[in-house]
């Protein structure tokens, strides 16, 4: 029996030539993605202001696009079948290529107004592409690999990480040394590269239809909660990409070059975290509750000390802002990696079927609610950084953190006295609650 356990956990980490191409094809994707989503934050909170727009409109600026994100996400999630998951990822890439160059590009134009409106169409339409590849991007890893995805997307996550690493302070120096253009058009190159190396990788997925909803995926309570979970972390993130660029360098007077090793301090950990904690997930399923609710609680300290919030009586210092940048990168690996698999496992406790209709649904799911916080973060918190201060309105983020947080393991805590109790009816021979004795998934679905 040993010996037959043993060979199946050797199976289930041994992967296909398939599976690596894929794990490949999904890495560079992510790489090239986040790098060039992460360029903006060091100089063009500055240049935008420069232009003559107020912090207000720069936030809603970074929030537009996620809220464009969230819109073609649910659309697309749904539809993913019928599009087809590797077309969807190829031209996702080419839109969001074509858009990148496009943006570099915006300087020329006139203040005011028009730059306003031309920043808000080419993000509209590069949201577009964005949404197409990272959407098809999680229903492609869960299908390929559907015993450990936990583990994969920790791993996907490193370059995730490495994209966000290297964006702010590439954009930073090429800002600085060649202009505005130069850091879009170079990037947007790179985008383009994608696109081939991609068609010769991915695999071409079955797929058949089903009639699973958004409604019924959000008809779990569990679900709701992980999504508000995960709603707060990109508000976040979002929030800081809109708001400390300027923070930093009115109160520390930094330069966009060294705002940009500044953000070092939140996505170096976010990337180098991702995988233990993706193995750690798959290998302990049963704590993935814990961990997020763990990650939730130690982000919002993490925020309520970055600015600090006045009511600490705190001196903000450098260090201190570096120390929980990095305590945030930490906690928002370790609630963001497991929540997918989370809404994974409770999806099939719903009765959804195991295929890429409900992988689709699922990851659209995941992305809208992911850029439903990114829209919020820099519009909500841009103007709260405006009318108040930074400091107040990264305690208003910690805030809504910690509730979200709180909620999540208070509804675990009651699930867990809920199993129990039907356990001990079930031990005394009373009727129990059907719902109530439902077993738990684990992650490793049936191959």
């Amino acid at each position: 029996m040993e010996v037959e356990n043993g060979s199946r956990m050797a199976d289930r980490w041994r992967w296909s030539r398939q599976q690596v191409f894929t794990m490949v094809a999904m890495s560079s994707v992510n790489f090239s993605s986040m790098i060039c989503y992460s360029i903006l934050a060091p100089f063009f909170p500055s240049e935008a202001r420069r232009k003559g727009v107020s912090q207000t409109i720069i936030g809603l600026i970074f929030g537009w696009y996620a809220l464009c994100v969230l819109l073609v996400s649910l659309l697309l999630g749904k539809y993913i079948v019928q599009i087809g998951a590797k077309f969807m990822i190829i031209s996702g890439i080419f839109v969001s290529a074509v858009c990148t160059m496009l943006f570099g590009l915006l300087d020329r134009t006139s203040s005011g107004m028009p730059f306003i409106l031309l920043c808000f169409l080419v993000r509209s339409v590069n949201a577009v592409g964005f949404a197409a590849a990272v959407t098809s991007s999680f229903a492609i890893l869960a299908k390929v690999f559907p015993n450990n995805i936990a583990t994969v997307m920790g791993c996907v996550e490193v370059f995730t990480g490495l994209g966000l690493i290297l964006g702010p302070p590439l954009g930073g120096w090429l800002y600085q040394s060649f202009g505005f253009e130069i850091p879009f058009i170079a990037l947007g190159c790179l985008l383009f590269a994608m696109v081939p190396f991609n068609i010769c990788l991915l695999p071409k997925l079955d797929a058949d239809e089903s009639e699973s909803s958004f409604l019924r995926l959000c008809s779990c309570v569990r679900i709701l909660l992980i999504c508000f979970a995960l709603f707060t972390l990109s508000s976040g993130l979002g929030f800081l990409d809109a708001t400390l660029a300027l923070f930093a360098v009115d109160k520390f007077s930094m330069s966009s070059g060294s705002v940009g090793l500044l953000m070092m301090g939140l996505s170096l950990p976010y990337g180098a975290a991702s995988p233990v904690f993706g193995f750690f997930s798959d290998k302990f399923p049963h704590l993935r509750r814990w961990m997020m609710v763990t990650g939730g609680m130690i982000t919002a300290m993490g925020f309520c000390l970055l600015g600090p919030v006045p009511v600490l009586h705190v001196t903000s210092h450098l260090w201190l802002t570096v120390l929980m940048l990095v305590l945030i990168g930490f906690s928002l690996c370790l609630t963001g990696i497991p929540s997918f698999a989370e809404m994974l496992v409770s999806a099939h406790e719903l009765g959804l079927p195991e295929n890429l209709s409900t992988l689709g649904l699922v990851s659209g799911l995941f992305s809208a609610v992911w850029s439903a916080g990114m829209f919020f973060g820099p519009v909500v918190g841009g103007y709260v950084a405006q009318q108040v201060n930074f400091q107040s309105a990264s305690g208003v983020q910690g805030g809504i953190t910690f509730i979200a947080a709180l909620l999540l393991g208070v509804f675990y805590i009651y699930e867990e006295f809920q199993k129990k109790r039907s356990l001990q009816c079930k031990g005394n021979g009373s009727p129990a609650d059907p719902d109530a004795t439902t077993p738990l998934l684990n992650s490793t679905n049936p191959s």
